[in-house]
């Protein structure tokens, strides 16, 4: 792709009314300092960019549009319904490097949408008011985006098609809280009755039933007239007597080997065309971070850029995680919004070892003792929940930056290994929920030691390896409310160095800090007893805050527990998020409008979803589940490719035989796993492959 045509691309696009800006080469990072708040349709102000950036990528905001984002050429998303397909296809239509596509209308008139993420459907987003697209040529590491021949995005935005009307009606449908997703006519058929074998299901389940006996070292007349038994008995509707035939016949050319006839009795389910595999029960992965959430205007956005640009490693999320935490405590006791949420968040930046953690924390201290706040910086561990209730009462609004906290989660959720550090988590849960009340402490005969706290506003940033944090996750802290509480900030596995700029941190953000600690609403008591400013909110905010309350409380109620129980603060999240938000983009006058509300919400539904779907990896309901989940997550690390039967007993040396193959037995009845044939010229072989 040259450079002059993807200058010459902004500028057609431009000229046609859509505001364009750039965003760094093979990326969807902007390369503007407020992102995609700096789009325009100036073609000086283009021309400056790709001058200085020529081989920059396209960025356009879809304000006033609706982009359909289906991710990958395989999505199954509409391919029962061919008829709404080519309902989309009157659209202009980007094909990404992904093998996604992009289909573009025109919001109808009087609609405000915001995007969406896999909430239309699983790996289908939408993009519209607060969002953003990358557009051809722009150019990724996996192949250029490009226009359907035929299909380019060459007319005006009054002049692009509206949505279909189904479309449009399930666009509302989110808009307002709800679902896209009622019972479907085939969720609606598998209610049957007794042990019945519906279609669908009939196929697999014969093999495995075959496949058990042969197992047994059953041959093939047992087998045969076993499944045909279980064929006139329980299959609804039967399968034709060859079929079942043909079932017996393909696991008895093996061995009662349980690898080979495993492979077979999935293999059979696979081929059989008729027959759809039931989906695994297993939360959907929300994919990376929206690009788009991670700009942030004002105190936040500015601590980031100062972050990342004298970082060795540049990680933008932890940057964000960091500064959003920063941004809670200097605000902390001093604002509240209408329903008394306050600034405190705990939150948690995940990369692995000498990944570029530090930074962000470094960041932190050094503009509160530059700006005489230094009292804010709390203790950098917890040597006891005492000592932890100790630093709150001295300094009710503090920061605690943990490094290595993912080791300390292993040891605070074990009364057994430090019976001291045990009620940690106790205490850290009630400071939450505490924040905008009085803090009571443990009760003691000495009378002195009991403590109470007015208003704590504890932040955390806390930093750990992956492994290390997902490792202390237990059953107890998804059902407790503990994680529930925190927001998790996944940094990326590999960074490539940069040199780090040498500049100074700038005064601007020392003086709003220190505007922050001179201001003191309130009455003569309000050191004692804070009357924090109350930050007004928009209507518009506020429905969609609702909004945001409606969804969290259907997911949970579908998800049931224990993972739908990490849905329950969401909302309360959203709404710190967007308070921090509003002081972030103007301390002197903070306001909760339109866009902190869908930053927040956007924000915090994406964290809720990724750690339910990280919880569903790790978190183990005993040891037998443990251990299943430690074979998918070797599996699912192997990518589309999977693992032999070798590699996978090389990746699991601790677990036996017996065990590893109970495992594989219930991941593939499960759904969670597919065992792939390979053809070799010995025996047979295969591939263990997780379902995405």
């Amino acid at each position: 792709m040259t450079n002059d045509a993807l200058l010459s691309a902004a500028l057609v696009y431009a000229d046609l009314g859509y505001a364009v800006f750039p965003c760094a080469p093979g990326t969807k990072k902007p390369l503007v300092e407020h992102g995609f708040h700096d789009a325009t349709t100036d073609a000086d102000q283009i021309e400056a960019w790709w001058q200085t950036w020529p081989q920059a990528n396209i960025g356009l905001p879809t304000a006033g549009l609706l982009v359909v984002d289906i991710d990958r050429a395989d999505n199954p998303w509409l391919r029962d319904e061919p008829e709404r397909l080519l309902e989309l296809a009157i659209a202009p239509i980007a094909l990404t490097p992904g093998g996604g596509k992009h289909y573009i209308f025109r919001q109808p008139k009087g609609k405000a949408w915001r995007s969406t993420t896999g909430r239309l459907a699983a790996k289908v987003d939408t993009r519209a008011d607060g969002g953003y697209i990358v557009a051809p040529p722009s150019v990724r590491p996996e192949g250029p985006y490009r226009w359907v021949e035929g299909m380019a995005l060459d007319s005006s935005l009054e002049h692009l098609p509206e949505p279909p009307p189904w479309l449009a009606q399930a666009i509302d449908r989110l808009a307002h809280g709800g679902t896209t997703s009622p019972t479907s006519p085939r969720v609606a058929a598998l209610a049957v009755d007794g042990n019945a074998i519906p279609s669908g299901q009939r196929n697999a389940t014969l093999a495995s039933l075959a496949g058990t006996m042969r197992r047994a070292g059953m041959g093939l007349p047992e087998i045969l007239a076993a499944i045909r038994a279980s064929n006139v008995n329980r299959c609804s509707p039967p399968l034709p007597e060859t079929e079942v035939e043909r079932i017996a016949e393909s696991i008895v050319r093996y061995a009662p080997d349980e690898i080979t006839v495993a492979v077979v009795e999935n293999h059979w389910g696979q081929m059989t065309a008729d027959e759809e595999p039931e989906p695994s029960d297993a939360p959907a992965d929300p994919g990376p971070f929206p690009d788009e959430l991670l700009s942030v205007p004002g105190f936040v956005g500015q601590v980031c850029q100062y972050t990342l640009a004298t970082s060795f490693r540049r990680q933008p999320l932890l940057a964000l995680g960091a500064a959003i935490a920063l941004q809670g405590t200097l605000a902390g006791r001093k604002v509240r919004d209408e329903v008394n949420t306050r600034t405190n968040v705990y939150c948690l930046g995940v990369c692995p070892s000498g990944q570029g953690k530090e930074r962000a924390r470094e960041v932190n201290k050094e503009i509160l003792y530059l700006a005489g706040l230094d009292n804010l910086a709390g203790p950098e561990g917890l040597a006891s929940h005492a000592g932890l209730v100790s630093a709150v009462e001295t300094q009710p609004a503090i920061l605690l930056q943990l490094d290595e906290i993912g080791r300390l989660l292993k040891t605070l959720g074990d009364a057994s290994r430090s019976p001291h550090l045990y009620h940690v988590v106790t205490v850290l849960m009630k400071l939450y929920t505490s924040s905008g009340s009085i803090y009571l402490g443990d009760a003691y005969a000495d009378t002195k030691r009991n403590k109470a706290i007015d208003q704590p506003n504890t932040c955390i940033w806390g930093t750990s390896v992956p492994k290390s944090l997902y490792e202390g996750l237990t059953y107890e802290s998804v059902t407790d409310g503990f994680l529930s509480r925190m927001l998790v900030f996944e940094g990326d596995s590999e960074v490539p160095k940069q040199r780090p700029a040498t500049s100074e941190i700038p005064k601007s953000l020392i003086d709003i800090a220190k505007w922050w600690g001179d201001f003191q609403p309130g009455q003569n008591l309000r050191a004692e007893h804070p009357q924090p400013h109350v930050v007004p909110i928009t209507p518009e905010a506020d429905q969609m805050l609702e909004g945001l309350d409606r969804w969290a409380d259907q997911q949970a109620a579908m998800l049931g527990e224990p993972l739908g129980t990490l849905w329950t603060r969401t909302t309360e999240k959203a709404r710190k998020l967007a308070l921090i938000y509003a002081c972030s983009a103007n301390h002197e006058l903070p306001a909760i409008d339109r866009d902190a509300a869908f930053w927040a919400c956007s924000t915090s539904d994406y964290l809720t979803r990724r750690m339910i779907y990280l919880a569903h990896q790790w978190v183990a309901e005993g040891p037998f589940d443990a251990k299943r989940k430690r074979v998918l997550r070797a599996i699912r690390g192997a990518g589309p490719k999977g693992l032999t039967r070798t590699m996978l007993c090389r990746r699991t040396r601790a677990l036996q035989s017996r065990e590893r193959m109970e495992i594989i037995d219930a991941l593939v009845a499960c759904g969670d796993v597919d065992v792939v044939p390979e053809e070799t010229s010995g025996a047979p072989r295969v591939r263990y492959v997780a379902k995405q």
